[in-house]
């Protein structure tokens, strides 16, 4: 007897869960590279959106429950101390505009293969992240004093990833 994993169970391939799995970090990754920040301000948004990401598990829906253990199990739990490698894209427009290309694959594959109430969770969920994000440390200033909270860049990338989230 051979136990179905629970990805299967709800439906979807194991390329399918692959890409709604990897989505919430990516979309992390993407959010915090929008603005060059120093080292410590971007620590802060990894960490920021890796709490968003765990808390998810206790989230009503099963398919963002699922997703969300799958992506603390991947990445580490912050929740345990385990704090994962700071992804810094070389090519920062490039890796946003591959999400955002990724987060129109799984709106289709969500509006497909999910519920409604877990496919609109899901997708709520990106956004906070990506908002949780963007206005975790800000930019510019001096001593923290007079800097933007959300850079025009990180606006964009939270505003695109909405709008393709919301179609």
């Amino acid at each position: 007897m051979t136990d179905v994993p629970l990805y299967a169970q709800l439906g979807f391939t194991d390329a399918e869960w692959g890409l709604l799995a990897g989505l919430p970090q990516s979309v992390l990754t993407a959010a915090s590279a929008a603005t060059p920040d120093s080292a410590r301000k971007t620590r802060a948004e990894v960490a920021v959106g890796l709490d968003r990401i765990s808390d998810a598990r206790a989230s009503a829906s099963p398919l963002v429950a699922a997703a969300a253990a799958a992506a603390v199990g991947e990445a580490g739990d912050p929740e345990l101390g385990e704090e994962p490698p700071v992804i810094e894209p070389a090519d920062p427009a490039g890796y946003a505009a591959d999400v955002l290309s990724r987060a129109a694959e799984a709106t289709a594959l969500l509006a497909a293969k999910a519920s409604p109430a877990d496919a609109e969770t899901y997708k709520h969920w990106l956004v906070e992240i990506a908002d949780e994000v963007v206005g975790a440390a800000s930019t510019g200033g001096v001593l923290g004093i007079g800097g933007e909270s959300v850079t025009e860049s990180e606006r964009s990338f939270r505003d695109d990833l909405a709008k393709i989230l919301a179609s």
